[in-house]
């Protein structure tokens, strides 16, 4: 299975609303999109690098980079007989696991079109639907806030995400709380805090949370494990774990309870597929995040959603809450009780539309053999 042709599209989608975490306010989107084309079948995938280095030290610029000069030549140079391959043959290249995990997941697509079958079924999906929950970001005031939260209950998501920072934290969570006791809540820090903040997490405690996201520093897990001795809410991992090796350490040092598992931040989909197989090993649950990606991103987060170990709500929301525009036909939507089908037909499962996507691509580059 040779990669004939890669063609890499530098794309902006306008958000409907701005997103805002504990680093960055966004208005719009600007992302890379792949096609790899074997034996005539083309196979697309999203790298969820950002513009800027916040979320990750890898950006559009880097992934581009490296995918051009140094993955497309080791990719060019093989001759793969399944997906899996895809990573490992860029050994040579330490990190950058979203460039690497752009490349494979396109191949993935490719491999089950080939076949004529839907991605989670190559991948070794089990259940036919998945159940969405949704990340709010930080707002003007706890009102709109509110607001929100009323809108997507509404809408029928199964558990609520918000995204939280120093000043809007304690206070924010318990006007929540006030309005909505029973309503399952989750907060994000986007390792916003430290270990001096202990008493604040403590203060957490009272609300009975799902988790509390990534609360320390992006590369740390001591602390972590520390913090979790401490406080009875369970903590989330996302940042500090980029591979199979990491979840199984965090596990080991009780750095955590949950891990939130992007596919491309772990380096692709058999990456993401081994932490669920390992996590559930140890009881651990793990869920699929979500990086404000297009049509493209979603799909294949729908389709990893489907493996087993991934037992609470993940971030795969449909495409009407995020873009102006959608890049995939039919648009991602979300059934009235929070669920949505995996899709059957083959690879994602969804038609491109080459209209919106020549329209807001900034650039293209095709690399053949």
């Amino acid at each position: 299975m040779k990669i004939d042709r890669l063609t890499i599209r530098e794309l902006r989608l306008d958000l409907k609303y701005p997103f805002e975490t504990s680093f960055a306010r966004v208005t719009e989107q600007q992302f890379l999109l792949l096609e790899a084309e074997i034996d005539g079948v083309s196979g697309h995938s999203e790298c969820v690098a950002d513009v800027a280095p916040g979320y990750s030290y890898e950006t559009v610029r880097t992934a581009e980079h490296l995918i051009r000069d140094f993955l497309w030549p080791l990719a060019a140079a093989s001759d793969y007989a399944h997906p899996e391959e895809v990573v490992p043959s860029f050994a040579p290249v330490r990190g950058h696991n979203m460039a690497k995990a752009s490349i494979e997941m396109a191949v993935w697509d490719a491999f089950a079109r080939i076949q004529n079958k839907p991605l989670a079924g190559v991948l070794g999906g089990t259940r036919a639907r998945t159940v969405s929950g949704v990340s709010i970001g930080i707002q003007d005031t706890v009102e709109q806030l509110l607001d929100k939260i009323g809108l997507e209950l509404s809408r029928g998501y199964r558990r609520i995400k918000i995204k939280i920072k120093p000043g809007w934290d304690v206070g924010v969570v318990r006007r929540v709380r006030e309005r909505y006791p029973d309503m399952p809540l989750m907060v994000d820090a986007n390792s916003a805090y430290t270990l001096a903040d202990e008493p604040l997490f403590r203060e957490l405690d009272q609300f009975g949370l799902m988790m509390i996201e990534q609360p320390l520093e992006h590369d740390d897990m001591w602390d972590h494990a520390a913090l979790q001795r401490k406080i009875s809410t369970p903590i989330c991992l996302d940042e500090s774990v980029h591979s199979v090796a990491d979840a199984r350490r965090a596990i080991e040092m009780g750095a955590c309870r949950i891990i939130n598992v992007k596919a491309g931040r772990v380096g692709g989909l058999a990456a993401a597929r081994d932490i669920a197989v390992l996590a559930e090993s140890h009881g651990i649950p793990v869920w699929c995040g979500g990086m404000l990606e297009s049509g493209v991103g979603r799909a294949h987060n729908i389709h990893l959603s489907s493996l087993s170990g991934f037992s609470m709500p993940g971030d795969v929301a449909a495409s009407d809450r995020y873009f102006t525009e959608e890049i995939i036909d039919p648009p991602v939507t979300v059934d009235p009780d929070g669920s949505l089908p995996i899709p059957e037909g083959a690879g994602i499962g969804f038609a491109l539309r080459e209209d919106v996507i020549r329209r807001h691509t900034l650039c293209e580059t095709t690399l053949s053999r």
